[in-house]
């Protein structure tokens, strides 16, 4: 299934001029034609140039992600937020089913009870959709779930976009996800949110619709 880009609304004028102000302002790069329109909107939704350093991707991940979305993968967020910033280009375009792992969420065990929600929530969703494209933006207790999952063989994600953002085990998140064997787009440093993760997953569902 493609969608013209038109209907995802990408010509409205100022929008293009936004584009047109971030393509004059962002200077040389050494970013692939695809790498620069998820910078690109992450820019858009942020104002913030430094995302042209913080961007990482591992071999084919982009193009695995977009096959993923064309064939209605299953997109598992941490978070409402984020969730709410993807539905409506989803709705759009090829109407993956999102799963908010919070809504997964149990309580704490005895083997585990300074657990996060957030933690506790990724974990009962992999068990369901193992192989789902995960989306990060704000808890880094979820990716540290994640990669732990991964490592042990129990999930195994066609893609994962990290990008949680703060200060407590946000590094430390982000290095388990650069080491971990998975397809993998995340942004480098403390800077994320769900704002930049539903921006680039926004603009692969743009790209995965351009006919």
């Amino acid at each position: 299934m493609t969608v013209p880009l038109p209907s995802l609304m990408l010509n409205h004028p100022i929008v293009m001029e936004s584009f047109q102000m971030i393509d004059q302002e962002i200077g040389k790069h050494s970013l692939s034609s695809e790498e620069y329109s998820i910078v690109r909107r992450v820019i858009h939704s942020t104002a913030d140039f430094e995302f042209k350093h913080l961007l990482r991707t591992s071999p084919e991940a982009i193009a695995q992600g977009i096959t993923a979305l064309r064939q209605g993968c299953p997109l598992i967020v941490d978070v409402n937020m984020l969730k709410y910033g993807i539905q409506s280009m989803v709705s759009k375009t090829f109407g993956n089913p999102i799963h908010v792992a919070l809504d997964y969420a149990v309580s704490p065990s005895l083997e585990n009870p300074n657990a996060t929600r957030s933690e506790l929530g990724m974990q009962q969703c992999l068990n369901r959709h193992p192989n789902g494209i995960v989306v990060i933006g704000n808890a880094p207790t979820a990716l540290m779930a994640l990669c732990q999952a991964i490592a042990k063989g129990e999930a195994s994600p066609t893609l994962v976009v990290g990008a949680p953002v703060g200060f407590v085990s946000v590094l430390e998140a982000k290095a388990a996800l650069a080491n971990a064997s998975v397809p993998q787009i995340r942004i480098a440093g403390r800077k994320g949110g769900s704002s930049v993760a539903a921006a680039i997953v926004n603009a692969l569902l743009v790209l995965a619709s351009d006919v």
